[in-house]
């Protein structure tokens, strides 16, 4: 069957995010590349520096690239049950769930973070176009799905002084929120959205807005910051932290499934070391259970592992040799020199 997606889901022109512009006024490098359709920062001065604002200060990383989509309707909950591994049931509203979504072979085709915002309404942001996979098991759920990505600008707000700022906004019991809560809150031009959630591994927070409300947002951000060198980063110096904190990435540490073209190479959950979002035994049967239960009755093929390797060169894309056997055993995926651990 060919696919009834309109040409404008896949890549098209470069875009700039409603935040492009704020960045801007502290790019000094000129170093940019492509997330999706938009353009986004590599680094804007020194990505030391920039590494140190989200593990001393406060960072802010914009994420309005991600693909979000919303899922609402009747069969919401099923839905979502029937698309991904986890318990969504679980899952009340004011709640984020991340977790992973699988093919037949329960290799896994993407991860993403799950915002269940209403009773029947779920927003769900991933790195790739997830369009496709939606259309194909919506089928007999009394749904209705949509592509927001443009309509929602956001950012990643990370480090240790983040919540006080937020708090010097006016966002009076933020500092309630507990790890994978979401909250609405009144701001000029409507509300926002802030979840505590994000991809450091430290404090942070992750903000979604209208595209009109970007710009004021910044300003915001830096008028009740203004004490606590708030610093715009790119993508180098939260690739850093994101490897710290042991969190995987679509094409770095896995390939997504249906993009594979090396037998083998696709990777299951377990094999990622995301076994515990798996439950075969929730009472619904979703994508890739029935080879996911199979997984675990007879063993992965691989473990995702953490290293430390001595010296300071970075292992990229190296292989790991079983020197007494004379074989290949492992590869690594993702890598980083950490400026917290310099002696």
């Amino acid at each position: 069957m060919t696919s009834q997606l309109k040409p404008d889901h896949w890549r098209s022109a470069v875009k700039y995010s409603p935040f492009y512009n704020k960045i801007k006024e502290h790019d000094y490098v000129n170093e940019w590349h492509r997330w999706a359709e938009y353009t986004t920062a590599t680094v804007l001065e020194d990505t030391t520096i920039e590494y140190f604002a989200i593990r001393n200060s406060a960072s802010i990383f914009d994420i309005t690239p991600m693909s979000k989509y919303r899922i609402k309707g009747p069969d919401a909950l099923d839905f979502m049950n029937r698309l991904v591994p986890r318990d969504m049931k679980k899952i009340r509203v004011g709640r984020v769930a991340y977790t992973v979504w699988c093919d037949d072979e329960g290799m896994v085709l993407d991860d993403g973070t799950v915002f269940r915002v209403a009773e029947d309404e779920y927003l769900l942001c991933a790195q790739e176009r997830q369009m496709e996979i939606l259309r194909r098991n919506s089928v007999g759920f009394d749904i209705k799905y949509s592509e927001v990505t443009d309509e929602i600008a956001a950012i990643s707000f990370q480090g240790p002084c983040t919540c006080k700022i937020l708090k010097n906004m006016g966002f009076e019991g933020v500092e309630n929120m507990k790890m994978f809560d979401l909250r609405f809150f009144d701001f000029p031009g409507g509300e926002i959205m802030i979840s505590r959630t994000g991809y450091t591994g430290d404090l942070g927070y992750e903000i979604w807005t209208k595209n009109d409300q970007a710009e004021l947002l910044w300003d915001s951000i830096y008028e009740g910051g203004k004490d606590y060198a708030i610093r715009p980063i790119g993508g180098n110096a939260l690739e850093i932290a994101r490897v710290e904190a042991g969190l995987i990435a679509a094409h770095v540490d896995f390939s997504p499934a249906n993009e594979t073209v090396r037998p083998g190479h696709a990777k299951s959950p377990y094999e990622l070391g995301l076994g515990w979002l798996v439950k075969p035994d929730k009472g619904v049967a979703f994508n890739g259970r029935r080879a996911l239960i199979k997984e675990k009755e007879k063993g992965s093929r691989y473990r995702f592992v953490k290293l430390d390797v001595e010296g300071n060169k970075t292992a990229c894309n190296a292989y790991l040799f079983d020197k007494e056997n004379g074989k290949t055993i492992g590869h690594v995926s993702s890598t980083a020199w950490a400026p917290s651990a310099k002696t």
